[in-house]
Order: C-alpha cells, then structure tokens, then sequence
C-alpha cells in the first residue's frame, strides 16, 4: 500500500494523520458526540466502525452500601487511634466493602464493512481533523479514488458516514455487523437493525437492551441479503447509524430504546447529508475555535502522528505535536461530554473490549476529576454539565450511604461510581475507605462558579456544597494522639505509610486538604446565598479552626500522612497529599513558600516517570510550581510512543499510544486531559490572588501565542503572545467587571494599569488562609528561588477589554 505525502500547511497541524488503516484498535480515531462514541479504523478492504452509546452498561438499578459498617464503626476507629491499622482494615474488608463493587461499560459492537478488490489500495490517507471533528479515509484502486467521510453530529444524534467513488457506478459494499454480547439481527428494506443486551454482574442481573440502527442510502442498487445489505453500482453512498437504550437514569430503565433510535433516524430522514454536515460542524466549531494555540514546528511536523511522537524526544522541536496533544484533549472532551449526557468515563465514551480496564468506570480519587480539569480553564465550560449532573445524582445516593454506613447527615461517596450511581466502597479497604470522592467532586461546582460567576448555578447547587461539608462535620472524629479533628477512617489514595501494612489511617494530608475546601467553599457559598444560617456558618468555621495543619517531614518533604512516614525512593504513581498544591490553592510560593519547597522536594523524590495519568497531574504540579522546564520534561515523558497493549515489555516508557490516547497503560483518557489542563497551567494561573501571565514557560516553547484562555473572575484571555520566553502582548476581556490584578514577570504598560496594593478586593481571587505547618525538628525548613514578579491591578467593566504590553522602558532581567 502507497503512502500520500502530505505537506504541512495550517489546516493540517489541526489533524492526526497516518498513511496506512488501523491495524489495532489504539490505531482507530475517535469520534463522539457525547451521546455515541465510534472508533474509525479506516480500512480499504474491509471497514470497521466500533460503537458504543454512553448509556449501555452492565447491570441495572442497584446500591452497594454496607448494613453492617455502622455497627462496626467506632471499633475500626478505636483500632485506628490505638496504631492496628491492620486489624481495623480487616473489619473493613470484611463488613464495609461488600459489593457489588461497579458495573462496567459495554460496547455496542461494530459496524462492518467490505469493498471487494479493495486489497491493494494505492496512494493512501487518513486522518481526524480536530478543526471540524471528522475522520477522512482516502485512497485510490484501479483509478478509481474512494473518499470516507465520518463524523458523530453534534447537533442530529447520530453518526453518519459519506462514501464516494471518483467515477460513476464504481461503488461496491456489503455492510454488517458484528458483536461480541448476545445479539440479534434484523434488515428491512435500507435499515439493518441490531438488538444487544446487556450482561449481569457480580449477582446484579442485567437490566439494559441497546438498539443499533444502520441506514444505509445510496445512488445504486441496495440489496437486504439476510443479515446484511449490499451496495452495487453506486458513485456516493450515506450510512446512518442510530443507538439507544432503555436507560432513563440511574433508578428507571423503563425507557423505549427502539423508539428512541427510530426517532433520531426520523428526525433527519428529509436532511441531506450536506446538510448534515453543515449542522455538525457549527455545533461543534462553537466550542472548539473559542481556544486557539501556536507552537514552533520543525521538520518532524510535517509526518504522520505516531512517528512524530515516535521521534519527539529525538527530535526535540516539534512542539506543535504539543500544541495538537492539548487541542486533541479539547476534542475529546467536546466529543465524551455534552449537556444532558453522561460524564465521561475512565475511557471518555470508547471502549471496544467485554471487559473494559477497571471496569471503565468513574475513578473518583483523582481520574473522574482529571477529566473535567480543563473544561473551565479551556473555556469548555458546557461540558462539565454531565459531571454536575452526576454530583446531584450522588447527593442523593450517596445521602442514602452517610446515613446508612456512617449515621452522617450530609451525603458522600467513595472512590468509585458508575451508570448507577453506587456509592458505598469497592475492591477492598485499600481502594475503597476513601469518603472523600463526592467531595472532590463538589469542588468542580465552587470552582465553575469562581469562572464564571454564575450566582444561579451557585444557588441550584448550594445545598450540594452544604451537604458535602455536613458529612464531615459528623464524620470527622477528634483524634486522641494530637486533638485535631480528622477523617476516620481514611485511605491517603492506594497508598499507605511504612510499617502500617495498610494505607488505612485517620487525617491524612489529601483528607484535610479536601475537607478545608469542602468546608470552605460551602462557608464561602453561604456567603453568596444564604447569609443568615449564622449557626451553619459558625459550625463550619469552628470545625476549619480544628483541622490539621500540613507537616513538613524528616526529608524536608510535604508529609502524606500525619506521621513522619514517607519514602524518599518511593515513586508511587499516587501523590495525593499534593492536591493542595494543584488542584487546590492551599499551598503558594507567596504565601507560603515552605510548604511549596516541601511540595517541590516531594514531587523530586517522587520523580519524572509514572503511568500515563499520573503524568498529566504531574505535568499540573510543575506548572504550579512556576518551573516550566520540568513541566515540559514531563509532557516529554508522556509523549513516548506505545504501539499497543502487550507491547509494553518492548516498550517500558510507552505513554502515549499511535492514535494519542493516553498509555496508562492500558488506555485511560484522564491523562489525555490532564496534559491538557497542565498546558494550560503553563500559560495561565488564576488560582493565587492574581491572573498570572506565562507562568511556567519553559525554553522550549521560544515563541508562541494562544488565546481564548479563561481565568477565574469571568476573565477571558483574548490574545496571549510571547518571543523570546518573554510576553509580548496581552489583550483580556472583562465578563464581570471587577479588580484584574495582573502578576507577570516583565513590567508592564496599559490603559488603567496601576501598581498593586494590598490585597485583591476581587472575591474571585480569595486565597486559602491555612494554617503554618507542622515542622520535623530534623530539618532546616528550605524556601523556593522565585522570580520577580511585578503585579498591577485594573478596575474594569463587564464587556471592557484591556490591552498590555511591556514596559520596555523599566525592563530589567528576571531575578
């Protein structure tokens, strides 16, 4: 098969590209419109679509709370308190986590076609342009050139898919379908119908029926031959495809799914596929052309996609494969995430396997989160709506769980939920004791509301803010060995201290930082919509006043657990006590900078390798700590070329697969976006009392612009652009109004600009008032070498725009 060379133009450094058809699934390009994933392998002799519709899962209604934890509590606690971790872990495995322990995501089977003759296809492309969010595959046989055009529709429900021969007649087809779950098959008339059911689970039986509906129109003969249709003679062909379910939400599947995917296909029966076409593409260019990004290109950018990211770190200058990684993560979440969906899942909304990796379900001690990471700051804000459904969802099941394995007001879960909304624990004491997931997830609601200003939104979700905090105001116990107020019991994420033999513990660090801002943000909420709940507001900051301070240990690193017990050669994928560095803003090297060089010292000891996911934090972490080259280091780290599953042997640093999926591995999507927000990170930060500009630039990126960046306080960053790592200009609009204070690293000029003082009257820009840490008397605290900044404040309008430049005439050398 023949290659077709294609130049670099700017069309293209939006596009994924290759010059052969997916040979693997990790080959395939996705495509999404949160409703249906596909996966387009691209093939000339035979075509493969692989489907699956975000609702079809195992299982069917059903809780997994423990009636035995509560009995059982204050005895695990009492172990806890008295040092046998163990034994209390025990009692856990034993009478809290009790399963069902999480449905998992199914697919839907795929969409086959064949095109006799079609081996030895010449002059070959595919790719996925993330400009309009379709997937091409082109080549030539026998003269004749075949053009597929695929895309998932944004705004019609479906997936449609356009063939075309170069001459007249010269189109040939049969299309089928196959599936690996029990299914039936069905063809009348030009529609292909096929009717697969779910599967039980762990005792909970299945409950779900999805209906995939093919319709396939062309300009020649078609012919229903038993379990498929054929194609003869035809110059162009559409095919339409169609998926639903009997899913109505996480306690009712009593829905139509047959009549739900006959009516997508009736809804667009008189719309041509141009039309079609011209739909989509508004849709989603929406979205996705709010943010664009430049970075310098070399040679190596003219390629196709995997061997860019096989030569990058030889290479060493084709940062636009960056600038393509962090578009690719807007596209994934634009096609895995829209209003009135499903959240993306640990793999968005593709997975082609029975048995997807941990189920593929919603990780909510750090994944679930690090999805939804860019969707504020890459100004994406509609696709967290799926992820604030969920959370309302999950108060409610999950108040079920406080009350009935806890005796807790208030609601929580643990670090795992699905389709059904589970929230008691699952896979064991390890995993499972950690009641922080439904607060972490009500962080996404304060800090959208911190973007975007929204007191309506803030208003509807108030009472979820309010119930995450009331949990652990009766939750939290008084630990005898120090007085604080803890978590008990907890797990610092998989990971435990040396000599426990169990992560299980009470107060470690990644639990007092969540409950602050649990307990901060619906103190500050109260603020905005319900002022007089004096005794809430008073109860909130009494209990904030007890919380543990973070400890700065015997290595003169940030302590994951209350005791002194961290390795420094331990390079455990999990660093969860840094969460208060990113993506909290507890810990700043203003404010206070011992605990940023603790922060700093721990993620050196923690190193520069981890699995694909923990890459993307870790890019975020480098980012906050102001060091743009190490960012980058990581971000190189991540674009290390895995060809597929099973190659890993052959490949040990592999973290990014041919089609730019994240490499765990296996695949998980968290790292995708991840990276994407810590690109961002390096751009932009809001979270430290001012808006600061190229934060974290590291000498790679020499030259370079983006815009369409958001920052907190409804401020949008129309034009960002810098040469020589130094900014250049900066244009920034004013949705809100209010105090803009600006922290750069060069002095700066600009209509209204004045020197800052004092602190930031803005209330979007409230820092985190925590309290000094604890430190070893081993140690000499260490502080951070920081450049110096210079910080300015404007006083703008809603709608006004500000434009800044460098003051040359004041310009001095960062020190």
């Amino acid at each position: 098969m023949s290659l077709l060379f294609i130049s670099t133009t700017a069309a293209m450094a939006q596009k994924l590209w290759y010059g052969r058809p997916a040979a693997c699934w990790l080959e395939a390009l996705p495509l999404g419109n949160s409703h249906l994933g596909a996966m387009d392998f691209g093939g000339t002799e035979t075509e493969e679509l692989q489907i699956n519709d975000e609702t079809f899962w195992s299982g069917s209604p059903h809780s997994n709370n423990s009636t035995r934890s509560l009995q059982r509590l204050d005895e695990v606690r009492q172990l806890i308190f008295s040092g046998k971790e163990k034994a209390a872990a025990d009692i856990i495995n034993k009478d809290f986590v009790v399963g069902p322990h999480g449905m998992r995501f199914l697919t839907v089977g795929s969409m086959k076609l064949t095109f006799p003759g079609h081996a030895e296809a010449t002059n070959y492309y595919r790719d996925l342009n993330l400009a309009n969010a379709t997937a091409t595959t082109r080549y030539d046989v026998a003269g004749v050139t075949y053009t597929r055009t695929t895309f998932a529709s944004m705004t019609d429900g479906v997936i449609v898919m356009r063939i075309e021969a170069s001459q007249p007649g010269a189109l040939n087809m049969t299309l089928g379908y196959d599936c690996p779950l029990e299914n039936t098959v069905s063809v009348k008339k030009n529609t292909l119908t096929a009717t697969v059911k779910n599967v039980e689970q762990e005792g909970v039986k299945g409950g779900l029926t999805a209906h995939c509906m093919m319709q396939l129109t062309a300009d020649g003969k078609t012919v229903a031959t038993g379990k498929t249709l054929e194609v003869k003679g035809a110059t162009t062909a559409t095919i339409l495809v169609s998926c639903a379910t009997n899913f109505v939400n996480y306690r009712d599947i009593s829905g139509n799914g047959a009549k739900k995917a006959a009516a997508y296909l009736k809804a667009v029966a008189k719309k041509t596929y141009e039309q079609l076409l011209v739909s989509h593409t508004e849709a989603y260019k929406k979205q996705f052309d709010r943010v664009k990004i430049s970075l310098p290109e070399s040679k190596n950018s003219k390629l196709e996609t995997d061997k860019r990211v096989e030569l990058f770190n030889k290479d060493g200058k084709d940062q636009a494969l960056v600038a393509l990684m962090f578009q690719y993560g807007r596209y994934l979440l634009i096609s895995s995430s829209q209003p009135g969906g499903q959240p993306a899942n640990l793999q968005g909304v593709w997975n082609n396997k029975l048995r997807a990796p941990w189920d593929s379900k919603y990780t909510i001690n750090i994944n679930t989160e690090m999805n939804y990471w860019p969707a504020d700051v890459c100004n994406l804000a509609e696709t967290a709506e799926p992820l604030f459904s969920m959370v309302r969802d999950l108060s409610v099941t999950g108040a079920t769980t406080a009350k009935q394995m806890y005796g807790c007001r208030g609601w929580m879960a643990h670090h795992n939920t699905d389709l059904w909304r589970i929230a008691g624990p699952v896979d064991g004491a390890t995993w499972g004791m950690f009641p922080n997931g439904g607060a972490w997830l009500s962080t996404h609601i304060w800090q959208h509301y911190l973007y975007s200003g929204d007191e309506a939104f803030l208003k509807a979700y108030y009472p979820i803010l309010a119930g995450a905090a009331r949990f652990y105001l009766d939750y939290m116990r008084k630990d005898p060995r120090n007085g604080w107020l803890v978590a008990v019991p907890s797990v610092s994420p998989e990971h435990g201290p040396k000599g426990t033999g169990t992560p299980v513990t009470a107060g470690c660090t990644m639990d007092n930082q969540i409950i602050f801002d649990a307990l901060s943000q619906a103190l500050a909420a109260l603020n905005v919509v319900d002022a007089g709940n004096k005794a809430f507001a008073d109860s909130l900051r009494n209990a904030i006043s007890q919380l543990p301070p973070m400890h700065i240990g015997q290595y003169n690193q940030l302590q994951e657990w209350l005791q002194d017990a961290d390795d420094p050669r331990d390079e455990h994928r999990h660093i969860s006590h840094l969460y208060g560095l990113f993506p909290s803003n507890q810990i700043s090297p203003y404010r206070s900078p011992q605990l940023f060089q603790a922060a700093r010292n721990t993620l050196l000891q923690r190193g520069d390798m981890a699995t694909g996911w923990s890459l993307g934090w870790k890019t975020c972490f480098w980012a906050r700590m102001l060091d743009g080259n190490h960012a980058y280091r990581i971000i190189s780290n991540m674009l290390r070329l895995l060809p597929n599953e099973g190659q890993e042997k052959e490949y040990p640093d592999g973290r990014t697969f041919p089609n730019l999926f994240d490499a765990h591995p296996p695949f998980q999507i968290d790292g995708n976006f991840g990276v994407t927000a810590g690109i961002a990170e390096m751009l932009v930060q809001s979270h430290d009392g001012a808006l600061h500009l190229l934060p974290a630039l590291p000498d790679a990126w020499q030259k370079g612009e983006v815009s369409g960046i958001m920052a907190r306080g409804g401020f949008v960053i129309d034009h960002l652009a810098w040469n020589g790592q130094q900014l250049s200009s900066a244009t920034i609009t004013s949705r809100l109004g209010g105090n803009l204070r600006i922290r750069s690293y060069v002095p700066l000029k600009g209509d209204g600009l004045k020197p800052a003082k004092g602190c930031n009257s803005n209330p979007f820009y409230a820092v985190a008032d925590i309290k000094e840490p604890v430190k070893s008397e081993k140690i000499t605290p260490q502080s951070p070498l920081l450049y110096k900044v210079y910080e300015y404040d404007i006083e703008t309008v809603a709608g006004g725009k500000y434009t800044l430049t460098p003051d040359t005439s004041s310009l001095t050398c960062r020190q």
